[in-house]
């Protein structure tokens, strides 16, 4: 029969130091089993030593590696202290040099200094101005109906013409052979003829329809115009021309009455009339050769 035996109490051992454990056992002897050592743990303090000392060895490395960098040498960020590649350009001496001086030649003459200038235009000033204005656009509005009123007039005047036209004469001149005497001659028998665009009877004239009205008489067919006129002849000089020779302008034209003179229809408000050739641009031109 197994002998019991009665539990013993005991006490914990201390902290890292191996303690015995006693088992009871239902043997008839006691065995003993040590166990195995607690590991030691370190106190707060040293563990706090020990971060401590990480952290500093991490900001010791920091440091030297900033106190590294301080200390490179200066040339490591200056180009152009070693090799041509990093050589200083003339524009980079140029802004550190000292005081120059410019010579400048004595031909140089300083440009001149102008001003803007105006002049204060007064009230008074400015309504005078308004008034002339409108008084001139009241003059040429009036001088504009008068013209209109003069060509309807002088155009119902040579509508209500009943005598030989240029075709009828042409179809039966009553000059069949001519001279520039004879032509000069006729011409003048219209002198005080009114002037009226466009006509071509002695109701009215205009330049042209002047000279093709008197040379339809002599059987010469001439257009109603006084570029086109100029072309059927030949152009002559002045010392050679004779009364009965026309006298071509741009845009208008008329008989040479000699003596630097021209017989032709001026201008509306104006009659046939003889008067001083005013312009030195012209030609004479003679029809017939």
């Amino acid at each position: 029969m197994a002998r019991f035996t009665p539990r013993r109490r005991f006490t914990s051992p201390k902290r890292g130091t191996a303690s015995k454990v006693v088992v009871p056992s239902v043997n008839p002897e006691p065995k003993t089993t040590v166990a195995p050592a607690v590991a030691a743990r370190p106190l707060p303090s040293t563990r706090r030593l020990r971060r401590g000392g990480v952290a500093n060895v991490a900001v010791m490395t920091i440091a030297a590696g900033i106190v590294g960098t301080i200390a490179i040498p200066a040339y490591a960020f200056a180009p152009g202290s070693t090799g041509p590649q990093f050589a200083t350009s003339a524009e980079t001496r140029m802004t550190k040099a000292q005081a120059q001086s410019v010579d400048v030649a004595e031909d140089v003459i300083a440009a001149p200094v102008t001003k803007d200038g105006f002049a204060a235009v007064t009230k008074v000033e400015i309504d005078a101005a308004a008034e002339a204005e409108r008084q001139a656009a009241e003059a040429a509005a009036a001088a504009e109906a008068a013209r209109v009123a003069a060509e309807t007039a002088m155009t119902s005047y040579a509508a209500s013409y009943e005598g030989p036209s240029v075709g009828d004469f042409l179809a039966n001149p009553p000059y069949p052979s001519f001279d520039l005497a004879s032509v000069y001659n006729v011409a003048t028998q219209y002198i005080g003829t009114p002037y009226v665009y466009g006509g071509a009877t002695p109701a009215g004239f205009d330049c042209s329809g002047f000279v093709m009205y008197v040379y339809a008489q002599f059987g010469v067919g001439m257009p109603h115009s006084s570029a086109g006129q100029g072309a059927m002849g030949t152009v002559i000089s002045e010392a050679d021309a004779q009364p009965g020779d026309l006298v071509i302008m741009d845009g208008h034209d008329g008989f040479y009455a000699g003596n630097g003179m021209i017989l032709h229809a001026p201008y509306e408000g104006a009659s046939v009339r003889v008067q001083p050739i005013w312009t030195s641009d012209y030609t004479i031109v003679r029809i017939g050769i």
